[in-house]
């Protein structure tokens, strides 16, 4: 499956999942580096969550510094809690914040052994105030 089929796939998940549990979801007409914002965006009883999501078998995962420095600007901007939502084939979606990225001269990264060990799922996320 190519790698935009599978990402737009399991961006829609992760939407409707949101929207079953109650929040108000968006998903954002475009994505890649020059995207202005998140892939997704979910709002409940006056919270609002956003999510660049990343469907990857690799044993790590790198996102441009320019993109996450647009994350980190969406962030500040809205004081919404932006995360990387990373799925994982048989272990489902994992949350990483912003601030628990690894810098690298022109990339931010995260293991799976890492993010596995965040182990922020769903239900976490769907705690945040």
């Amino acid at each position: 499956m190519k790698r935009y089929s599978k990402g737009a796939r399991g961006e829609r998940e992760l939407l409707n999942f949101l929207y079953s549990k109650g929040y108000s979801v968006m998903r954002a007409a475009g994505s890649g580096v020059n995207s202005l914002g998140p892939d997704i965006i979910a709002f409940r009883e006056g919270t609002g969550l956003a999510f660049e999501c990343k469907a990857w078998e690799k044993t790590s995962l790198s996102i441009e510094a320019e993109k996450i420095e647009k994350l980190r600007q969406w962030q500040e901007n809205t004081k919404m809690h932006t995360f990387i939502a990373w799925r994982m084939n048989g272990n489902g979606w994992f949350f990483i914040s912003l601030e628990e990225l690894k810098k690298t001269p022109e990339y931010y990264t995260v293991t799976r052994r890492n993010a596995i060990s965040i182990n922020r799922k769903i239900a976490n996320i769907m705690d945040i105030k």
